[in-house]
């Protein structure tokens, strides 16, 4: 009992956090698991990874959805160019050695600290970004707090992110929120409270969709690993929550330090933990 305690300490922590960055909360349990469940392959870390993921995306999305800063045209568009490469990248991670893994998972999560940490930028005002670009999504979202968002966005650049993201998710484990996130907010102009709403419902459908994908390959068949996801996920619904909720009352460049702040240290112990 005292080991499914700690799992739904750690799942509530995961869906907090994650849900309050626009994160699944991937970032944080991979690492987690290769340093504490070293018997555990990539295979497996990754169908446990994603499966608290989807549970933590679809309680996020909820909140989020009542909140009223989900996206959804946006959301569903981009969902949808993620699923091929959420199901290839399934397939994929039973030929990666753990310690290859553990390294690619290292880089790209400190080359995402340092991004985020140098170009966090305040949003410009709709004239200043995209008046007179007929290419350019333009959207207007009303939260339930009476906060006007304006905003306009690449659909086929979201695209071509949200393909990338697709791929990577399922490999390495994550959601994919911490590639989404950043990249919505810099390159196609989202506002922060928008974009972190609206990844975590692109979250819940792609993460989703791989859970299935493990699933049917058998990856959760073992009773070890399902006691490890059922407590996981019973911590991340309610954590979730508690992030959305709070999500709206921080400061849209706390939000991002955050994240890159996060990114660093998981990193850093990664790399540390192969060397």
């Amino acid at each position: 009992m005292d080991h499914a305690l700690v799992l739904l300490a750690t799942g509530l922590l995961i869906g907090f956090i994650g849900t309050l960055i626009g994160a699944g909360g991937g970032f944080l349990l991979v690492p987690l698991l290769l340093f504490t469940h070293r018997e555990l392959t990539p295979e497996i870390v990754t169908a446990v990874s994603l499966a608290v993921v989807a549970c933590n995306a679809l309680s996020g999305s909820i909140a989020y959805a009542r909140s009223g800063r989900v996206d959804f045209k946006a959301g569903i568009l981009f969902a949808l160019f993620t699923i091929p490469g959420s199901v290839l990248g399934v397939f994929l991670t039973e030929y990666i050695p753990t310690h290859i893994f553990s390294f690619v998972f290292g880089i790209i999560l400190l080359l995402l600290a340092i991004f985020l940490f140098v170009r966090t930028k305040n949003q410009k005002t709709v004239t200043d970004t995209f008046s007179n670009q007929p290419h350019l999504t333009e959207r207007t979202l009303t939260d339930k707090h009476n906060v006007t968002y304006h905003y306009a966005y690449n659909k086929y650049v979201g695209i071509l992110i949200s393909i990338m993201v697709g791929f990577i998710s399922p490999l390495l484990g994550i959601g994919g929120g911490i590639i989404h996130v950043p990249a919505m907010v810099n390159w196609l102009s989202f506002p922060v409270h928008i974009a972190t709403a609206t990844s975590h419902f692109i979250l819940a459908i792609m993460a989703s969709i791989s859970v299935i994908v493990h699933a049917v390959r058998g990856n959760y068949n073992d009773s070890h690993i399902l006691y490890l996801v059922v407590w996981l996920c019973v911590g991340v619904i309610a954590g979730a929550q508690g992030g959305a909720y709070f999500s709206h009352r921080v400061k849209n460049t706390i939000i991002v330090k955050a994240l890159a702040v996060c990114l660093g240290i998981v990193g850093v112990r990664l790399l540390m933990s192969i060397a």
